[in-house]
């Protein structure tokens, strides 16, 4: 099965659209150049047949076939205890923030199982791993950014201080997503928090992109900038 389906990949990239999707992943150079909605399309046709046997079966060298197994577990309908099997036996091998956030955002039977997802999800936040900690904040941007969870959402963030680039990223765009969908609550973890000056400012940066956010408060937002100096400067007058 996965000689065929990797010859099927082979045969829809497309060699203009591989380097414009190879340059959006700079950390990776195994992209075949397939289109996200056709690799879907394939993912709903697996998941639909022997799904089982393709996952048990599947190759990882390129980008595409990651892909459609991030894809296929999505689509798939199982039992919790399998599902969480598939999940776990995937995130090691997630080695990029697309094959990341696509997977999580596939992952919508967590809607149907929330509080065992959420302990699900919980050692990964606790993770020395760069993907395995972004794949659980994504989870958490993606579904529990909502009452009750959110009071329990940001002092999770907040206790990650992994110095990875695609780590920072992902917290800094739950910490906006947060602000967006719930400002009451989010306000003050953003006047008190122990963030790093680069996650702060990126979070308070995505907040004011947002067309949901009023001109008036993005304003605001800005107001609460971190300037790297002046940072530098109290806690030299607070050492000296």
């Amino acid at each position: 099965m996965e000689t065929d389906i990797r010859t099927q990949l082979l045969s829809l990239a497309e060699p203009e659209y591989q380097k414009f999707a190879a340059s959006l992943i700079p950390n990776i150079s195994n992209v075949m150049g397939v289109r996200l909605p056709i690799i879907r399309k394939i993912a709903k046709q697996i998941a639909a047949t022997d799904w089982r046997t393709y996952l048990d079966t599947a190759r990882d060298d390129y980008f595409e076939e990651v892909m459609l197994q991030a894809m296929v577990i999505g689509h798939v309908q199982a039992d919790l205890d399998e599902l969480l099997t598939r999940i776990a036996a995937f995130v090691p091998k997630i080695d990029n923030w697309s094959v990341c956030d696509s997977f999580c955002a596939g992952l919508k039977y967590t809607k149907v199982h929330m509080d065992a997802m959420w302990s699900f999800i919980q050692p990964y936040m606790k993770s020395d791993q760069e993907y395995e900690i972004r794949f659980g904040v994504v989870m958490l941007l993606n579904f529990y950014l909502e009452e009750p969870y959110i009071h329990q959402v940001l002092p999770l963030l907040d206790q990650i201080k992994h110095e990875a680039y695609y780590v920072k990223m992902a917290v800094a765009w739950a910490i906006s997503i947060a602000y967006i969908k719930q400002p009451q609550v989010t306000m003050p973890y953003l006047k008190h928090n122990t963030l790093d000056d680069f996650t702060y400012n990126k979070a308070l940066q995505k907040i004011t992109e947002s067309y949901r956010v009023k001109p008036e408060d993005k304003q605001r937002i800005r107001g609460m900038k971190r300037k790297a100096k002046k940072q530098a400067q109290t806690l030299k007058q607070i050492t000296s």
